[in-house]
């Protein structure tokens, strides 16, 4: 954790564990220099046993994330969701601003005023309140915004994740398109992945993860016809504008 206290700090969250530099790095790049990113993680702590032990009990249960090695493991959603609430409630003890959660998966136990009740009131300048961005809320508020009506192309991690993509994103006017896609998949495979979502011909993609990285976008970019709205950058613009 970056102690200067003299620079602004956003607080992050992943879903797994830390370090994760490759994710610091997807949101650092948004950011103003200067911006302090502070970055743990949901599991922190567990051993590898542990982990493995929280699986999930369906596929609405599922969230997908890299160890720090680069182990990939399928884990249950509530047991994140609350040890994510303590990371984020820590941090708001800890007079930090701004907080996101790394994930865009749904958490309805997760609210933008959860770190309230344990912020460190002097802590943040003239005493307003932590916010806690939570990626769900930010992609579901843009797409809607951009996309009033038409096809909707989504990529997810896990395919129990694509099989309930429709439930997640659908509204009237809106047709939802689906297609896997594991975070950390070399050219080939994103490749593949972006030649299939073409097919749909979507008006829009949204890469529903905060583990795909500008360098996946980019290849999608180049075979889909349409604008592609990566998770983790239109989050941390928030946090930049939250912050700036």
């Amino acid at each position: 954790m970056d102690e200067d206290k003299s620079r602004p700090r956003v607080g992050v969250v992943v879903i797994g564990q830390s370090p994760r530099p490759s994710v610091a790095a997807e949101i650092a790049a948004v950011l103003s220099p200067g911006i302090a990113i502070d970055l743990v993680g949901a599991l922190d702590g567990m051993s590898r046993a542990e982990i493995d032990a929280i699986a999930p009990t369906d596929g609405s249960d599922a969230l997908f994330t890299l160890l720090p090695n680069g182990d990939a493991v399928v884990i249950s959603k509530q047991v994140v969701e609350e040890r994510a609430a303590e990371k984020i409630a820590g941090f708001a003890g800890k007079g930090v601003a701004v907080t996101m959660l790394a994930c865009t998966g749904k958490f309805p136990a997760l609210s933008p005023d959860i770190g309230m009740s344990a912020h460190s009131h002097d802590g943040l300048g003239e005493g307003a309140p932590p916010v806690v961005v939570l990626p769900s809320k930010i992609l579901s508020s843009l797409v809607e915004a951009v996309l009033p009506h038409g096809r909707l192309g989504v990529f997810s991690p896990l395919p129990e994740q694509t099989a309930l993509i429709a439930g997640k994103w659908e509204r009237p006017g809106i047709e939802v398109v689906g297609v896997t896609l594991r975070p950390g998949s070399g050219p080939e495979a994103v490749d593949a992945a972006a030649s299939a979502m073409a097919q749909h011909a979507p008006d829009i993609v949204v890469m529903d993860c905060m583990g795909y990285r500008g360098a996946d976008k980019a290849r999608v970019r180049k075979l889909v016809a349409c604008p592609v709205i990566l998770a983790i950058a239109a989050a941390a613009r928030v946090v930049e504008e939250l912050i700036a």
